[in-house]
């Protein structure tokens, strides 16, 4: 909660600063207004909650009323919200709720089309790291609207040996043990690997998780045979809505996709008085 506040209120600063000179030079002092925020399109929405605290920030006497849920799938047209308050309140409010409704949604919409895409397979589709700087548990929150899962939130809270790790403690099986001294017995290990020699030195190291990373189909499905249920396999690298089946149908456990939090599409949503 806090840390949403704190987004809608560094957003809210960036974008009114000092005041907004159109508004106090149009509308007179106590104007009163109803609005409403309108689908423009089909998608998924996502951020209701976190428009209604834009609104509330500016002015705690609007009176914010969702018609539609997080989650839902709503169409072009659809009314999503109903406001009434201080005109000048609603308008200074508007353009920060909408960015951060539009995108929420957007992330909400690709995740929706990702899992559409890989339903009737084991696979479950994660996000990652890949988010946009400032917004990362608005844009996470939002994949799980979508249908999707998180993957770990942040450097802090997940092991991820990566390539870069691996390089660096001098392979797979070192870099597994530093980790192993280091970690409390909570601690799941996943280790990146590239092939299926790397897999095996994963599955000798004992990890939890193995990611599978830029592997083609006829690999993973190698890679989920050799593993055998021994660690949970995560296909990663390269994934769109074209590829996505092929690398589910090789069956993995996880494919994460990046794409859901850097290539999303905001969605068009309106304010109207």
């Amino acid at each position: 909660m806090f840390e949403i506040e704190r987004i809608i209120r560094t957003a809210l600063l960036e974008d009114i600063g000092a005041g907004d000179l159109t508004t106090e030079a149009t509308i007179a002092a106590g104007t009163q207004a109803a609005a409403r925020l309108v689908a423009k399109e089909a998608f998924t929405l996502a951020g209701i909650e976190v428009a209604r605290q834009v609104f509330a920030t500016v002015d705690p006497r609007i009176s914010f009323v969702a018609r539609k849920s997080d989650g839902q799938a709503v169409l072009k047209g659809e009314l999503l919200a109903e406001m009434q308050g201080d005109a000048a309140s609603l308008l200074k409010g508007e353009r920060v709720a909408l960015n951060l409704l539009q995108r929420m949604s957007g992330v909400a919409t690709l995740t929706a089309r990702f899992v559409a895409a890989v339903s009737g397979t084991r696979a479950q589709i994660v996000d990652t790291r890949k988010t946009t700087p400032g917004l990362r548990i608005l844009e996470k929150y939002a994949v799980r609207m979508g249908g999707g899962r998180n993957h770990r939130y942040a450097l802090y809270d997940g092991v991820l040996i990566k390539e870069n790790h691996i390089a660096a403690a001098g392979g797979i099986g070192p870099a597994v043990e530093r980790a192993r001294l280091r970690l409390s017995h909570i601690h799941k290990i996943e280790i990146e690997t590239r092939n299926l020699d790397e897999v095996r030195q994963a599955l000798a190291a004992g990890v939890d998780v193995i990611l599978l990373d830029n592997m083609e189909p006829a690999g993973l499905r190698e890679a989920v045979t050799l593993v055998a249920g021994r660690a949970v396999t995560e296909a990663s690298g390269g994934v769109s809505l074209e590829s996505v089946r092929a690398i589910a149908e090789s069956g993995v456990d996880l494919i994460s996709v990046g794409a859901l939090t850097h290539s999303y599409r905001a969605v068009d949503i309106s304010m109207l008085f």
